[in-house]
């Protein structure tokens, strides 16, 4: 029985860690991911974070696109959830994104010391001043599954501890009465590098957190963009807004968080 154990498939057939959503497209509004093209130099894979349930059959749990070359993801889309669960965290890390040859399945800390080249591990986080930052929260899961597969490295980057332990879980917690009406609501959470800023001299730090909310309700899409400094509180903008935002600060074009072309996407 797999039972609580994180699956990484072999990459030439399901596997998880890839160039493409392919297997997990139902993380975005209409099956369509961010527009997003990364900086020249940047290396990223797309990576559907999944488990074994209790019948040995695989789930998806959520999307993440993660950069190899900050070594912390850059966003994490999901369905949103009604929080009625319990945390616990049990961190891993993604055995196939140094090695397309390693174990089937997800492994916990301490996996092999060839692990690192292309991720952060916990090694890194020892003795730093930053907290291990979940983009796809725990409080926003309503499952046991989801909540164990947010505590992966890469899922998280270096985040100010104020910062994560007062207005960002704040934030969470607004986000949550904001989309409990919804009929589904589509999120998509990601981080801006602080590129001159690194723990360990291996993962950077984050320099802002965001997130973008897209919610159905009776027919009517609605949508709304937050934006936060690792260091102080959570300014609410419009996604439009946001987006622009993000075209500065990663220093790309044209990035578009919800491009559903079916209805116009998620403003």
């Amino acid at each position: 029985m797999k039972l609580l154990v994180f699956l990484l498939l072999p990459y030439l057939s399901l596997s998880e860690v890839g160039k493409d959503f392919n297997q997990c497209g139902q993380f975005f509004l209409n099956n369509v991911p961010p527009q997003f093209i990364p900086p020249a130099g940047v290396s990223v894979q797309h990576i559907c974070q999944c488990l074994w349930d209790d019948s040995d059959q695989i789930m998806y749990l959520y999307a993440t696109l993660y950069s190899t070359t900050w070594r912390i993801p850059i966003y994490s889309a999901y369905v949103f959830g009604s929080p009625n669960i319990g945390r616990c965290d049990a961190w891993y890390i993604e055995p196939q994104l140094d090695d397309n040859n390693a174990d089937p399945c997800m492994s916990p800390k301490g996996y092999k010391r060839t692990i690192g080249k292309n991720q952060a591990v916990n090694s890194d986080y020892k003795g730093s001043v930053y907290d291990k930052g979940h983009l796809y929260p725990v409080q926003h899961t309503d499952n046991h599954l989801s909540m164990l597969a947010t505590s992966t490295l890469t899922n998280a980057a270096p985040q100010d501890p104020t910062f994560n332990q007062n207005a960002w879980k704040t934030h969470e917690g607004a986000v949550i009465k904001d989309l409990e009406g919804c009929d589904k609501a589509y999120v998509v959470t990601g981080v801006v590098p602080d590129i001159n800023n690194k723990i360990n001299n291996r993962v950077t730090v984050s320099k802002y957190y965001w997130r973008a909310t897209c919610c159905l309700k009776n027919g009517v899409v609605t949508g709304q963009g937050y934006y936060g400094p690792n260091n102080n509180q959570v300014q609410k903008l419009s996604i439009t807004a946001l987006q622009t935002q993000l075209d500065k600060d990663y220093n790309v074009n044209n990035i578009k968080i919800f491009p559903s072309p079916a209805t116009g996407g998620c403003n």
